[in-house]
C-alpha cells in the first residue's frame, strides 16, 4: 500500500515568509533559540519565558504555525510569522507495508532527500532516523552504502524526521505514556558518528523533558565502528550503543565493512569495553548480518562468543535482506537458528531479528531503495496526481 501526502498538508494561516532567508526555529538548542528570539527584539526580561513557551509549542504541541501559539503575544506571533519559520522536511511519499511498517521519503530545503522508517510493535514503536544524505562506508551487503555521501544532515533535519512521524501518526501533544513513537534508532542512512556534532544537538533536543521528552534509554545510536568518537557518544549523550559488527575476523570484515581497515576488530572491541556506563544492565547491541557461506559457520559462532567475552553484549542476528544486483544470499533458516542457539548457550542473548517492511524496501540495509531509482519528476507527478 502506497499513500501520497501533500507537500504542505498544514499550510500556515499567514503568508509564508521567504524560506531561503527566514531562520528555522526547529533544531535550535535552548540557548540558540533564546539568542534567535533576542535577535528579533524580545526584551531581556521576557526571554526565558518566551523561549520556554515557543519550545513547548514546537516540541510538545507540534504546531506548524506561529498563529497556533495561543499564549504567545499577538505582537510576537506576528513578528515570528514575518521573520522566522517552523520548518519540516517535505513528505514526498509515504509507503505502508502489509506489516504496518511505514516509510517516508523526505525532501529538504536544498532538494536533497532521505528515507525514514517507523516500525510498530506490540510493546513499542521504533523510528529509524537518517543522519546523512547517502553514506560513505560502502558496506558491500548494504543497499544504502551504494549511494554516495552527499552531505551531513543538520539538527533541524534530524529532529524534523521525528516531527514528521508524529504528524503522520497524529501524536500531538506529546503524550507522557503509551506513545506510538517510543524509541529512536539512529540506524537509517549514513554513519551517525561521522556527523556527531549535529546528531548530538538533535538527540539532546529529543531528550529535553520540556518537549519531546524521550529517555536516553530509548535512543540508540548505531555505528560501524568509528572508534575515536564512541567515548564521546557515551560521555555526552549516554544513549544506547549499537555496533554493526557483521564479522569476527579482520579478513572478512575488511571485505564487507571497509571501515574495518581503519579501525580493526581489536581496536573496536577495546572501545566497546571502554564505553561509558557499560554494565550488564546496559549492554552494547552488536548487529550481525547473516550471509550465507560468509560469516555463518559454527566456527564463526565460536569466534563471536570468544570476541564478546567480558563485554556486556546482546547480538542481533539479522537475516540478510537482498536487493537487486547484490551478490550475497541469506543464510538458511536452520543455519541461523543453530548460530543463535550456540551464542545463547554461551550466555549471550542472540535473538533473530524479524524482517519488517521488506515489501516496501524499508528493511535493514535497504534504505537507498526505489527513492533513488525513481526520477524526481516521476515522484512529483505521482504526488500531484494524488493531491490535485
Amino acid at each position: 500500500m502506497i499513500a501520497f501526502t501533500s507537500m504542505n498538508p498544514c499550510a500556515p494561516k499567514r503568508a509564508l515568509p521567504n524560506y531561503s532567508q527566514s531562520p528555522n526555529l526547529v533544531g535550535l538548542t535552548h540557548d540558540k533559540l533564546t539568542a534567535q528570539l533576542q535577535s528579533l527584539g524580545v526584551p531581556e526580561r521576557a526571554l526565558k519565558m518566551r523561549t520556554r513557551q515557543v519550545w513547548h509549542w514546537l516540541y510538545h504541541r507540534g504546531v506548524r504555525s506561529f498563529d497556533d501559539m495561543t499564549n504567545v503575544s499577538k505582537e510576537l506571533r506576528a513578528l515570528l510569522c514575518s521573520s522566522a519559520r517552523i520548518g519540516r522536511p517535505e513528505v514526498i511519499r509515504e509507503q505502508i507495508s502489509k506489516d504496518g511498517t511505514r516509510k517516508w521519503l523526505l525532501r529538504f530545503d536544498d532538494g536533497e532527500e532521505v528515507e525514514t522508517v517507523f516500525i510498530p510493535e506490540d510493546d513499542r514503536g521504533t523510528l529509524c532516523v537518517s543522519s546523512q544524505v547517502g553514506c560513505t562506508l560502502n558496506c558491500t551487503f548494504c543497499h544504502t552504502g551504494t549511494q554516495k555521501l552527499v552531505r551531513n544532515l543538520g539538527p533541524a533535519e534530524i529532529v524534523g524526521q521525528l516531527l514528521v512521524a508524529r504528524d503522520a501518526l497524529g501524536e500531538w501533544p506529546s503524550p507522557p505514556d503509551g506513545r506510538l513513537v517510543s524509541n529512536i534508532v539512529l540506524m537509517g542512512m549514513g554513519e551517525p558518528m561521522y556527523n556527531f556534532d549535529n546528531v548530538a544537538e538533535a538527540v539532546k533536543i529529543m531528550m529535553d523533558g520540556e518537549g519531546l521528552s524521550l529517555s536516553k534509554r530509548r535512543i540508540t545510536l548505531s555505528t560501524a565502528g568509528v572508534v575515536p568518537i564512541m567515548a564521546r557518544c557515551g560521555d555526552e549523550l549516554g544513549v544506547n550503543l549499537a555496533v554493526s559488527l557483521h564479522a569476527v575476523t579482520d579478513q572478512v570484515r575488511d571485505q564487507i565493512v571497509p571501515l574495518n581497515r581503519k579501525y580493526p576488530i581489536a581496536e573496536l572491541m577495546a572501545a566497546c569495553r571502554a564505553y561509558p556506563g557499560l554494565n550488564n544492565a546496559r549492554r552494547i547491541t552488536f548487529e550481525y548480518i547473516m550471509l550465507k557461506g560468509i560469516n555463518d559457520s559454527d566456527a564463526d559462532a565460536r569466534k563471536l562468543i570468544k570476541l564478546l567475552k567480558d563485554c556486556p553484549a546482546k547480538v542481533n542476528l539479522i537475516p540478510f535482506n537482498p536487493w537487486p544486483g547484490v551478490a550475497y544470499e541469506t543464510s538458511d533458516p536452520d543455519t541461523i537458528k543453530r548460530f543463535s542457539d550456540m551464542v545463547y548457550a554461551a550466555g549471550i542473548s542472540a535473538p533473530v531479528r524479524k524482517t519488517r517492511g521488506q515489501d516496501i524496501m524499508a528493511a535493514c540495509g535497504q534504505l537507498k531503495s526505489d527513492s533513488v531509482r525513481l526520477s524526481r519528476a516521476d515522484r512529483d507527478r505521482a504526488a500531484a496526481t494524488a493531491n490535485p
